[in-house]
């Protein structure tokens, strides 16, 4: 059998967009040209989810806002999912509700315990525009969840309530990307806990 090129080996990294910049706040657009500009946005997005060490990204976080997502991300058994989705739909958010780490690669250097569900399921197309379902448990289940909220305009810290939802206003603060990006958790309102249709550390994708 031929070997498959490796995803984003073809790729050029792209600056990341960071919590504050309007492009992850604002739910992205449906795609609905399947032509090579997308293939090559997919594997810019490899190479800088690769070059950023995270397990998932959207395609906001590099400043494109179309509903478009990559991950090779482990699941708690760590068994490696890797691939894509264009126009996704998060079809199945259920099971047990687990408060894990999570980070985000829009927020570099932070995390905070937020909810998800331990199953989810996505279901979208391929570049090629070919259906595809995608299942996930445990830390891939996260993940599917949280690069399926980027495409609605939402980041993690919108989940966070109470006092951790304070904590990370004042981590981002902290942060030295983080001067004109802390009113965005301010100005988001209440966290969410986690809804229908909507344990490790690793960036997300964010």
């Amino acid at each position: 059998m031929r070997n498959r090129p490796i995803p984003g080996s073809s790729g050029l990294v792209r600056a990341m967009s960071l919590l504050g910049d309007p492009v992850l706040h604002a739910p992205c657009e449906t795609v609905t040209d399947f032509s090579g500009g997308l293939r090559t946005l997919i594997e810019d997005m490899f190479a800088t989810m690769y070059a950023a060490e995270g397990v998932g990204l959207a395609a906001n976080q590099v400043g494109v806002p179309l509903r478009v997502f990559v991950y090779d991300c482990p699941d708690d058994e760590d068994v490696r999912h890797l691939g894509h989705i264009v126009n996704p739909r998060l079809v199945e958010a259920d099971g047990v509700t687990v408060r894990g780490a999570e980070g985000c690669l829009s927020l570099p250097g932070l995390e905070a315990g937020t909810e998800r569900f331990d199953h989810a399921v996505v279901e979208g197309v391929t570049a090629e525009g070919e259906p595809v379902r995608v299942e996930g448990t445990g830390f891939f289940a996260r993940c599917l969840q949280h690069e399926c909220d980027h495409l609605e305009g939402r980041v993690y810290t919108d989940r966070l309530r109470g006092w951790r939802r304070a904590r990370a206003g004042w981590s981002v603060r902290r942060a030295d990307w983080g001067t004109s990006a802390s009113p965005a958790i301010e100005a988001r309102g209440p966290g969410r806990s986690p809804s229908k249709g909507g344990a490790k550390s690793s960036p997300v994708g964010d």
